[in-house]
Parts: structure tokens; C-alpha cells; sequence
């Protein structure tokens, strides 16, 4: 039944409820990041409905859409929670510990920040770093975070700022023990004896990885059966299997750098690619003036620097100059023949 009092507030409780489920349009993923069950979230949204006595979303087949009333509340939802939040953070008693909240992804987290991170901390004692790690591209001021690191082309522009941290190359990697295998990686031929670690991506069929297609074709390559394939939905896990010796891993670096700086992966040929995609820094404008949030991106701007090429790898400048190395030098690329079909190991998505 709607309030008697138009004036009186809801309950602050639903309506972070539906500023969550009106942010993902999904009360599953509302349910997830407020800790609840999605029924839970389902049962709030219908008593803030209640009290309001209009309909706040659409209920579509798997699907939700916000009504007018519910893009409204949405709009002044947001702002007023991003206000509480920072209102609530300024008056905290100054001796308690900063805290700062970046969100970014797996892999980014497990490969170059975690190991780094240290650094950050022995510098920054009393500031605390609360890391999500996650695919899913969160709101900034919506949900409490202060940066986030970004994989994928510089196009997200709006309120947010966005500042480059590093560019991506792309380079074949595996353990040293295949250097000296069987079937040694010596030259991009020897591929076709090996299994390649991939990301799952839409498009996939049976043979050939997307994401390996560019590298191949710069080395004049754009079409073979590899011995096998993994795949893997995660780039961390796709990178731990090549330490393994589980296959040869299409590595990102800078994301890889440590890893080949400790030894545990090695560049079989030479050359590397550059991407189109790379890591960027998006920051909440208001957070950004918070010096705990300005010493974090500070550090993460000038350990991005300090790092840029400090890592060195067999190679020379182009992937395309490999393709004279691994012919004798004749001007003509090599040319990868179908291997005998194998049994194929299940995917793994």
C-alpha cells in the first residue's frame, strides 16, 4: 500500500536495493553484490514498489527494464548514495586507516598488481587497498569504488576520467622444459606440434584460436591444426598452465613480464605484436581528490613507467622480422602445413 506521507523516504535499505538492481538490470547480480539471495533482492524491490505504489521495472522473459518512475528514482538514487558515500568518508575520524577501493580484472589483479603491491604498501602503511577482481565493468561512484584499471581500447569517456597506464604487446610464450622437448620450439612451424592456451572468445570453432590469429598472420601464418588446444575463461589460469608446460601461451605482456623476468616462461621466437588493446585508468572524479586515491594512482602511473621495457626477451622489433629468421633469412614467410588430425582434449569455458 503507498505511504500516506508523500515526503516520508522508503527505507534507506530498499532503495540501495533497487540502486543496485536498477545498475545491472538484473536482481541476480544486485543479489551478488549486496551479499543476498536474489529472492531477498526480489522481496525488496517489491515492498520499495509497494510503499511507492507505482512500477519501478518491466519484468521481461529474463530480462528487466526500468519503467519512467524507475529511471527517475534510478537517476536520483545514484547521486544521492555517491553523495552519502563520500559524506560518510570525510567524516570518518581521521586515525582510522584510508581506505581505497580499486576494481579490475583477474588477470590484471593476479599477474602485475598482487606481486607488486607490496611496494605500495611498505610506502603507504596506513592506507588499505580493497581489490575486486572481476569481468563485470562497475560503477565507479555507485558501488563505492574509488579507480579502476580497464583492459580493452581507449572509448570510455563520460564523467569518469580516463588515463592510459600501459599499451599491450603480444607474444608466444611457454616453459623453458618445451624449448627442449620432443618437438623443441625452435621456429613459428613448430606450432603445429604443440598445444596453444587460449581465451574462450565468442566466435571460436574447432581449430585455429582467434585471438592467435593476428600474431600468426604477421608472421605469415594465418591457418594450421595445433596439436591440440586448451581454453580457458580466465587469462591468470591461461598463464599458470603455461608454467606448467601445459601448452604455449599467446602472452600479454606487460602482463607476463614477471614471469618471464623469474624465468618460469621464455619467448620461443622473436617479435612481438602490438595490440589494439591496453590498460587504462578510469577514476571517479570526486574520489580523485582524495590524496590516499591520488598516492595509489600515482604509483601505479610511475611503476607503469618505471617498468616500461625493463624486461628483456629474445626478439627483435617486428614479429614480421622472425619470419626471415625462422626461414634462413629468405625474404618469403613461412608456411605452416595442417598437422594429422589429433584427438582434441575437452574445452574448457
Amino acid at each position: 500500500m503507498p505511504s500516506d506521507h508523500p515526503r516520508r523516504l522508503p527505507p534507506l535499505e530498499l532503495l540501495v536495493a533497487f540502486d543496485a538492481a536498477a545498475r545491472h538490470l538484473s536482481f541476480t547480480k544486485a543479489a551478488a553484490e549486496r551479499f543476498l539471495t536474489q529472492s531477498a533482492v526480489s522481496r525488496q524491490i517489491a515492498a520499495l514498489e509497494e510503499d511507492l505504489g507505482v512500477p519501478l521495472f518491466h519484468r521481461r522473459h529474463r530480462a528487466l527494464e526500468l519503467t519512467e518512475e524507475g529511471s527517475r528514482l534510478a537517476r536520483a538514487a545514484t547521486s544521492a548514495l555517491a553523495g552519502l558515500r563520500e559524506a560518510v568518508q570525510t567524516i570518518r575520524a581521521p586515525r582510522q586507516r584510508e581506505v581505497v577501493a580499486l576494481t579490475t580484472t583477474p588477470g590484471f589483479a593476479s599477474l602485475w598488481l598482487i606481486p607488486r603491491l607490496a611496494r605500495f604498501v611498505a610506502e603507504h602503511p596506513r592506507i588499505d587497498v580493497r581489490i575486486d577482481a572481476s569481468y563485470d565493468t562497475r560503477s565507479l561512484a555507485g558501488e563505492g569504488f574509488d579507480v579502476a584499471v580497464r583492459y580493452g581500447p581507449k572509448d570510455r569517456r563520460g564523467i569518469d576520467e580516463v588515463d592510459a597506464l600501459f599499451a599491450e604487446t603480444v607474444q608466444p610464450l611457454c616453459a623453458p622444459s618445451l624449448l627442449r622437448g620432443a618437438v623443441p620450439l625452435r621456429r613459428p612451424q613448430d606450432l603445429v606440434h604443440h598445444t596453444l592456451l587460449h581465451i574462450a572468445m565468442s566466435g571460436d570453432a574447432p581449430g585455429m584460436p582467434l585471438e592467435w590469429q593476428a600474431w600468426l598472420q604477421s608472421v605469415g601464418a594465418s591457418a594450421f591444426e595445433p596439436a591440440a588446444t586448451l581454453t580457458f575463461t580466465n587469462y591468470d589460469t591461461a598463464a599458470a598452465a603455461a608454467v606448467e608446460g601445459q601448452g604455449v601461451l599467446l602472452g600479454r605482456r606487460p602482463l607476463t613480464d614477471g614471469l618471464i623476468a623469474q624465468g618460469r616462461l621464455v619467448a620461443p621466437f622473436k617479435g612481438q605484436l602490438a595490440s589494439a588493446r591496453g590498460y587504462y585508468l578510469v577514476l571517479d572524479a570526486v574520489a580523485a581528490q582524495r590524496p590516499p586515491v591520488a598516492a595509489l594512482v600515482q604509483w601505479l602511473r610511475t611503476t607503469a613507467r618505471g617498468e616500461a621495457g625493463a624486461v628483456a626477451v629474445p626478439g627483435g622489433a617486428t614479429a614480421a622480422n622472425d619470419a626471415k629468421g625462422a626461414s634462413g633469412g629468405s625474404a618469403t614467410a613461412p608456411t605452416l602445413t595442417a598437422a594429422a588430425p589429433s584427438r582434441r582434449p575437452r574445452t574448457r569455458r
